[in-house]
């Protein structure tokens, strides 16, 4: 089977911003390379690549943020270099992340596309997840609790149980999980045809 590549774009609904997602997907991995741009926290630009196994599982991500503050990098990594157990943050190992299998970039929706694939298709059914949770633009790393539950086959509500406890929002998605709105934050567009 040959790779597959698509373009995904979201936008911004509660401030001005947009995001253009390139994902590829082959037989033995998933790549993610992303570039947002924010006018959040006085404007940022923040480009992230994803690398995951073919299973979807998260094991790396790179993060370069460009503000106020200058440019700033960041480099989660499960094992090291993306094939062990355990997280480390810019080389450095965290015991605190062990166990966690999912990470959640604030960002952009494109993470909640890896949980939301696992929750269960009948209405009613919930997944809750730890995550690594990396605040955007801070480029501050934390362990933090979801839970999605599942309303109906486009119809998801996302449930915050960890660091902004009570938060919670409706999620649609498309038949293979991609969000199209996220409740207060983002929803999917499209371009304009090319000439």
């Amino acid at each position: 089977m040959a790779a597959r590549t698509s373009v995904l774009f979201w936008r911004r609904t509660d401030i001005a911003g947009l995001e253009r997602l390139e994902l590829t997907v082959a037989p033995d991995h998933v790549a993610a390379t992303s570039m947002v741009i924010c006018l959040e926290d006085g404007g940022f630009r923040l480009a992230h690549r994803w690398r995951l196994g073919a299973d979807w599982r998260v094991r790396r991500v790179d993060v370069d943020c460009w503000d106020d503050r200058g440019h700033r990098t960041l480099r989660l990594a499960r094992g090291g270099d993306g094939d062990g157990t355990g997280w480390e943050v810019d080389g450095v190992a965290r015991p605190d992340l062990d166990g966690v299998d999912d990470v959640d970039l604030s960002a952009t929706p494109f993470c909640n596309t890896l949980p939301i694939r696992r929750v269960p298709a009948t209405p009613g059914r919930s997944l809750t997840v730890d995550t690594v949770f990396i605040d955007a633009p801070r480029l501050t790393v934390a362990r933090s609790r979801q839970r999605y539950e599942r309303l109906g086959p486009h119809r998801l509500r996302y449930v915050d149980l960890g660091l902004f406890a009570g938060f919670s929002a409706g999620l649609s998605v498309d038949d293979e999980g991609w969000v199209d709105s996220y409740e207060g934050l983002f929803e999917r567009v499209a371009p304009s045809p090319g000439a």
